[in-house]
């Protein structure tokens, strides 16, 4: 049986006899699963080695009774006060070498011994005990790994375990003072055991060890989700397991904690009090996580925690206005979702999230959001019979590369240059045209892309320049932009050719000079002579050597100079942006590579208003998504005709229209 919806259950949270009247409300609801128990270790192992599970096996009794599934959370993000009592170097360290205590939740360390035992101890038990329990089909490692641990963990333990993992990699310290470039400063170390953990210094520390601790500090992450997935494999080889991912946080390389799960999950909160819009997440970053997510391990995906109410702790964020709760599951479903998993079903009376609002409030007795959610159940369960697993195809893709986003963030040139906003940027300028995109690693497939978008490639190995080359002279079209070929793997600038590199070939250009745009913008004309834009935060200076200009400057010393370019290199074209381009210039480049490209899009639509197709058995499905809080006009290709009888052409605010047709077995309107 396939899943389609479900919700985060806490029965840990209310009184017995309210577990049965929330299991009846679910099924009624049209809830299939139910994802328990992440946050539970203390219920679980009172004491060292004394589980109870037989609360848990009741709720998910009753629950099952009900229809309802469960997924099983490892509660590993939140050691209980008796483990830190016994063991309190499990606690984690900061940058400024302060222990963190107990408290919240991710209060550990994840590399420590002593806590790897407890881990190990504690996913043994209950794979064990839930095996063959017939309404337990899956488990989530942890919860959003890497929350919590921005500027964590630098203990003795993790430092150890950095020098092992350089140590690896290096194989000699010969090696890494020679990689690093360890004699700037006189930084050279005799021994591994040397290097540092980066805390703080009283300036900055080398840019090549700051990178290795980052991807040192995914690799860890990475182990620890594998040390229990190994767990539940050998136990529970019939049951799925997945992990809730955070969209395009960066703490830890997704397209890693990927490998060893059978499908990804992500967490999406449009209104999170943490936005800097009072309004929240904008539309196009929550379509670009979904995306991302799905681009993971390549196929549809969970949203194990689908925002079903205000967000908040200390503060709140704003209430769901009426249909947003309709749209975002449309959002997430039209992306590739699968399943909807909403958080949370009750609201919580007590602890830090007592106002991350649920589908109930606090007293449990159902409202608008209920309703909102139960009829839109019922109306997408046709649809997502049809969809389910069918994994539709983009012609674009954005490359996202963790390492290219951790070496700007240890060096980002301009105070507001951020590699993850460039991703954003040119998304959302193919997004605003209703253009499909899929998200790639460097090791995924290019040649299966018209266009491949690759922002701020300032490493560079000889293995990508290679893959680059190949994917343009045998017919692809490669976006480069500002800041390529700059350094090496290890952060290292090059020294023996020009800028971009070896890429200078393919891109047809070399670049002698720079220009950081502190507290200013330069002019931009396209090649037309009418449409003008701003150059922003950065200016590579082209020389062309036989690309072609697009576009130029128009100001400074480096007027009438190439801003944008575009090469014939083999059976394809390589295109190269010097700048940040501002929204004028961002639109008037999407429009011509689309047009020039001839790449597929939905149609046009109203700003706020997404057109995205989900492709399925029997008919695809167009999801005309309205983020604005106005009735929008609509134009759709006579080729749909509506679900909804009523449709009259108009989406109202918050709104979601769905359109079909018969499937085309092109699934990749190549």
């Amino acid at each position: 049986m396939s899943i389609f919806f479900g919700v985060d259950y806490y029965p840990e949270h209310w009184p017995r006899e309210r577990w049965e009247t929330d299991a009846s409300m679910m099924r009624e609801m049209g809830l299939q699963v139910a994802r328990l128990g992440e946050f539970s270790w203390a219920r679980f192992e009172p004491r060292m080695g004394e589980f109870h599970f037989e609360w848990l096996d009741e709720a998910i009794e009753i629950l099952g009774k009900n229809g309802i599934s469960t997924v099983l959370g490892t509660p590993t993000a939140a050691p209980p006060a008796w483990i830190i009592e016994q063991n309190p170097e499990i606690l984690p360290v900061d940058s400024d070498g302060l222990v963190k205590s107990f408290g919240g939740r991710h209060h550990d360390c994840q590399s420590n011994p002593a806590y790897r035992e407890h881990v190990g101890r504690l996913v043994t038990a209950m794979a064990g005990h839930y095996r063959d329990n017939p309404d337990v089909i899956g488990w989530q490692i942890d919860n959003e790994l890497g929350n919590s641990h921005e500027n964590l963990c630098m203990c003795d333990s993790c430092k150890a375990h950095f020098q092992q993992w350089l140590k690896k990699k290096y194989k000699t310290v010969e090696t890494l003072n020679r990689e690093w470039g360890t004699c700037f400063w006189s930084q050279d170390y005799d021994k591994f055991e040397q290097v540092p953990v980066p805390r703080k210094t009283p300036t900055a520390h080398n840019p090549s060890l700051l990178l290795d601790w980052k991807r040192f500090c995914s690799d860890l992450i990475v182990d620890f989700q594998d040390f229990q997935v190994d767990i539940i494999r050998e136990i529970c080889p019939h049951h799925f397991i997945t992990h809730n991912m955070m969209g395009l946080y960066d703490k830890t390389n997704y397209f890693d904690l990927g490998r060893n799960l059978d499908f990804a999950s992500n967490d999406q909160y449009p209104t999170g009090y943490y936005f800097e819009s009072g309004e929240g997440q904008p539309d196009f970053e929550i379509s670009a996580c979904l995306d991302f997510i799905r681009g993971v391990k390549k196929k549809n995906f969970w949203m194990m925690e689908l925002e079903a109410g205000p967000t908040g702790g200390a503060i709140i964020g704003r209430t769901p206005r009426p249909g947003q709760l309709r749209l975002w599951t449309m959002h997430c479903v039209a992306h590739g979702a699968d399943t909807i998993v909403y958080f949370r079903w009750r609201t919580c009376t007590v602890g830090t999230e007592q106002y991350w609002h649920g589908i109930l409030p606090h007293s449990g007795i159902p409202g608008r959001r209920y309703e909102e959610l139960k009829k839109t159940i019922a109306e997408m369960v046709p649809v997502m019979e049809d969809i389910h697993g069918v994994v539709t195809k983009a012609q674009v893709a954005v490359l996202f590369s963790y390492d290219q986003d951790w070496a700007f963030q240890i060096q980002p040139h301009h105070p507001e240059l951020s590699y993850v906003d460039q991703i954003k940027k040119y998304y959302d300028g193919f997004y605003k045209r209703n253009v499909p995109m899929d998200f790639i690693s460097e090791k995924d497939d290019f040649t299966a892309y018209r266009l491949v978008i690759a922002p701020l490639q300032i490493l560079m190995t000889p293995e990508l320049e290679e893959k680059f080359e190949n994917y343009v002279s045998n017919g692809g079209n490669l976006v480069l932009t500002m800041r390529t070929g700059v350094k090496n793997i290890n952060s290292v600038c090059e020294m023996d050719r020009e800028l971009p590199g070896n890429l200078g070939r393919l891109t047809g250009l070399v670049i002698r000079d720079y220009d950081c745009l502190l507290d200013m913008e330069v002019e931009v004309e396209w090649k037309n002579g009418r449409e003008r834009g701003k150059a922003r935060k950065w200016c590579d200076i082209v020389t062309l050597k036989g690309a072609e200009a697009l576009a130029e400057y128009k100001g400074e010393f480096y007027k009438d100079t190439s801003a944008v370019t575009v090469n014939g290199f083999g059976k394809g074209k390589a295109f190269y942006i010097a700048t940040e381009p501002d929204g004028p210039l961002m639109d008037r480049l999407a429009d011509y590579l689309i047009s020039e490209l001839s790449l597929q899009n939905w149609g046009t639509s109203p700003d706020g208003v997404e057109l995205t197709v989900r492709n399925g058995r029997k008919n695809d499905y167009m999801f005309a998504i309205n983020h604005t809080n106005k009735a929008q006009s609509l134009e759709i290709d006579q080729t749909w005709r509506p679900v909804s009888p009523g449709c009259q052409g108009t989406v109202r605010e918050y709104g979601v229209e769905v359109f079909t047709r018969a499937a085309r077995e092109d699934k990749n309107g190549q």
